[in-house]
């Protein structure tokens, strides 16, 4: 099968020896987002925000792969507390409520002290 990555140019990716997102067939999986902000400023404060920036990066992962949003199968919500569920919930709703992939959440420590939450989807594009 044909393999193809997809780079965010995150300089992570260089130094780590990863991609944001790996092309397998009509199979996309994209590795764990952070909340990256252009020029590594700070990103939004709050679990809402950055879970939105999250997912805006899987966006733009996923529409470069050749999908969207609409072809997620499969959603993992890394959160470093347990009490941020219910806005990155609320994120992860907007994004996503028509298209109800299966999700899972847990709590984790992340890279970046800054960092509250990171995502990661697996997407299936049309054959």
């Amino acid at each position: 099968m044909e393999r193809r990555v997809v780079s965010s140019g995150s300089a992570f990716e260089e130094r780590g020896g990863y991609s944001r997102a790996v092309v397998v067939g009509n199979r996309v999986f994209v590795a764990g987002t952070a909340p990256i902000m252009p020029g590594d400023t700070d990103p939004p404060s709050d679990p809402y925000g950055q879970a939105r920036r999250c997912l805006e990066i899987v966006e733009a992962a996923l529409q470069e792969a050749g999908g969207g949003l609409e072809h997620v199968v499969r959603t993992r919500l890394l959160m470093t507390d347990a009490s941020y569920t219910p806005e990155i919930l609320r994120a992860h709703a907007e994004a996503f409520a028509s298209v109800r992939p299966a999700c899972t959440g847990i709590v984790v420590g992340l890279l970046d002290p800054r960092w509250l939450v990171e995502i990661e989807v697996d997407a299936v594009l049309p054959e």
